[in-house]
């Protein structure tokens, strides 16, 4: 009788173990950290410009639907409407221009999606070990692309960097660290330090 009792106490504590370990998986605990909201996309207020790779999608026409490259002169080239103007355009700007167009002369009412697959590189130069052209990827700061450039060389000024943005005429002197963040087609120049 005491083995058979032992038995039933066993298979009860068995029983209760398996439903806590059921409820801590069903149900988060209340000191989780709360998840992070996702980073706003850059192609909210990005401006497309030559060498970004979109993909444009009109909704029930999957033959004027694909992945499309910004070309030198800043048009894209698409199926029926010809190329349309893309520097200097935002996703969502894009997106509205295609569709007017598509619109006015082959479709009613065209739902038309942008994304952006590819952006153009940033360039670095001067005193990183391994200077040149490198993918852009959305939020990176100076400090990711001089890790990417191999870090600084033993003579650069590791305080402040100078980055020339597309749209101005010169260099910008900017503080060498996480709060510089990059935009497509940068180049950042690691100057040398003085002492």
């Amino acid at each position: 009788m005491a083995a058979k009792s032992e038995s039933v106490g066993i298979a009860r504590r068995a029983a209760t173990l398996l439903l806590l370990v059921a409820a801590l998986f069903a149900f988060p605990p209340a000191f989780a950290a709360p998840a992070k909201a996702p980073a706003a996309p850059i192609e909210n207020s990005y401006a497309l410009g030559s060498g970004d790779k979109v993909r444009v999608i009109v909704f029930g026409e999957e033959d004027l639907s694909g992945e499309f490259v910004v070309d030198d002169t800043g048009f894209v080239s698409l199926p029926l409407i010809g190329q349309i103007a893309a520097t200097g355009r935002t996703v969502r700007q894009l997106e509205q221009d295609i569709a007017a167009k598509l619109g006015a002369q082959y479709l009613k009412d065209p739902r038309v999606s942008i994304e952006v697959l590819g952006y153009r590189p940033f360039y670095i130069i001067g005193e990183v070990n391994k200077p040149g052209e490198y993918p852009f990827v959305a939020g990176m700061s100076v400090l990711n692309a001089v890790a990417m450039a191999g870090g600084y060389s033993t003579r650069a000024n590791e305080s402040s960097v100078y980055i020339k943005r597309k749209a101005a005429a010169e260099e910008e002197k900017f503080p060498a660290d996480a709060t510089t963040k990059l935009e497509p087609g940068d180049i950042v120049n690691v100057v040398e330090r003085w002492f």
